[in-house]
């Protein structure tokens, strides 16, 4: 079976500083593989690297065999959840937009909020950005990323700066975004946070 990504002596250089050096990276459809290691490890680069929004300086990283870039399958959500100054709606279904995608999208918004732990999505519609909470922001970021149901979803300390309730609901979404189907890689500092998934960690050292 054709491997989902699969990575050979990759490595990233920023003005002549390696931030990353991986021999070798695989990932199988419907896994998840948590990225693990120190500040500095290149934990974010990969994950850049893995949304083809930058390319490798060396090595060759390629999806479903090929050196093409999927982007529309693939969507990275990063550490600081950045929000347009508009409410709940306007953001989480944005992308959609963006594509063209109006069919259902009040529907699609409902889903995405219940599956981030809106018990009631309509509530939070016409909320703005600045009346979020540090979890409300991270929460609806990722309804933002579920609502164009990835095939692969990139996740950056998905669980940074939130609350012990927002931090369960998030791994709880991330469950269920698993169950969907979606691939999801997460990088992370406590690789315990996912101690009761199913998952394969990738510890990743500093560059030399």
């Amino acid at each position: 079976m054709t491997p989902l990504f699969e990575a050979r002596d990759l490595c990233k250089n920023y003005g002549g500083i390696k931030a990353l050096s991986l021999p070798s990276f695989f990932m199988g459809k419907g896994e998840l593989v948590v990225l693990a290691g120190r500040n500095g490890s290149g934990k974010s680069t990969l994950l850049r690297l893995l949304a083809f929004l930058e390319k490798p300086s060396s090595g060759t990283l390629r999806y479903y065999g090929n050196a093409t870039e999927p982007r529309k399958e693939i969507t990275l959500l990063l550490q600081d959840a950045y929000l347009l100054k508009e409410t709940v709606m306007h953001n989480v279904t944005l992308g959609l937009r963006l594509r063209g995608e109006k069919h259902g999208l009040l529907q699609r918004f409902t889903d995405a909020m219940q599956a981030v732990g809106f018990s009631d999505p309509m509530a939070m519609a016409d909320r703005p950005q600045y009346k979020l909470s540090g979890g409300e922001k991270q929460r609806v970021a990722l309804a933002a990323r579920i609502i164009l149901k990835p095939s692969v979803l990139l996740l950056d300390e998905p669980t940074a700066h939130v609350d012990a309730d927002s931090e369960k609901t998030i791994l709880s979404s991330i469950a269920h975004i698993l169950a969907s189907g979606t691939s999801v890689v997460c990088a992370t500092h406590d690789a315990g946070l996912f101690s009761s998934f199913s998952a394969r960690t990738v510890w990743l050292k500093t560059a030399p």
